[in-house]
């Protein structure tokens, strides 16, 4: 069985960003994120071996999430312009490396990237390169989660999520991840939870009553009492969060392609972007230190 990598663009684009300091070439153009970029990229195929890999990107608003809630993702800042000078770079980069980029507009890339990782963990073992809490809901024994150090305390190092280090994580199976975020809410992406439930008893809850669908006919039963009367009163919200939370299915994407160097390209990037220790590295064939 082979590996397939699949890359939260953004998500590593951004961290790639604020975990290397002020970068530039001796023109002035920042360069950071695309240090960061290949550096991340080199160690998990270096680390991952793995027979595809794919960079997925956003291509403008998912139009169908903000007829749901207008105020889905809205709280987010605008992409700092240094970082929006090197996001061409970024994905050049990544094609001459071998690694298919893919972008589609009017779907989120969260949406496809969950695609192809159901569609190949029944012949391949699925590697997923984001922080993004939203892709526990798809973890299995073939689909695990890599990720990123914070950029506070990148002491902590990477971590690989599969169903154990889930329920170690959050107390909860992976299936039971949607109805999870749409009891305390998702901050990184503007979807408020319900006033007053909190991970303890979100979690608390559901290892009694499995589900939403559960809690809600076991209304009697739940603890703390004044939930009883507080939760069929956010019945709206909590089904508007389980469809803001949950990934699109039945995508019609086409087979994707194995790795393939495009080697001299390669080179002329790295070179482009001065990235000369790098660069002499990969000519020498040499590991990269991380």
């Amino acid at each position: 069985m082979g590996t397939t990598v699949l890359i939260d663009g953004h998500n590593i684009a951004f961290r790639s960003f604020y975990g290397i300091g002020d970068l530039k070439r001796s023109d002035g153009f920042p360069t950071n994120a695309i240090h960061g970029w290949y550096k991340t990229l080199y160690k998990i195929i270096s680390q991952e071996q793995p027979d595809r890999c794919v960079a997925f990107f956003d291509a403008g608003e998912d139009q169908n999430r903000l007829a749901i809630a207008p105020q889905y993702k809205k709280n987010r800042s605008e992409m700092p312009k240094a970082l929006q000078l090197q996001m061409p770079w970024i994905q050049k980069l990544t094609s001459a490396m071998g690694i298919t980029v893919v972008e589609k507009d009017g779907v989120e890339a969260d949406d496809v990237l969950a695609h192809y990782a159901t569609k190949y963990s029944s012949s391949s073992k699925v590697v997923i390169l984001s922080a993004d809490k939203d892709f526990v809901q798809i973890i299995s024994p073939s689909i695990h989660q890599l990720v990123p150090p914070p950029t506070a305390n990148p002491r902590i190092g990477w971590r690989r999520l599969d169903p154990s280090a889930v329920t170690e994580k959050y107390g909860i199976l992976p299936s039971q991840m949607v109805d999870y975020l749409s009891l305390v809410g998702d901050a990184v992406d503007n979807i408020p939870g319900i006033p007053g439930v909190g991970p303890k008893t979100a979690t608390r809850w559901l290892q009694q009553f499995v589900s939403i669908d559960n809690i809600l006919q076991n209304i009697t039963l739940i603890e703390p009492i004044r939930f009883r009367k507080i939760l069929p009163q956010w019945i709206d919200r909590l089904q508007q969060n389980q469809q803001l939370i949950s990934f699109k299915g039945n995508l019609n994407e086409p087979v994707l392609d194995p790795i393939s160097t495009d080697e001299s390209t390669l080179r002329e990037i790295l070179k482009a972007m001065e990235m000369n220790q790098t660069l002499k590295s990969r000519e020498n064939q040499l590991l990269f230190s991380f």
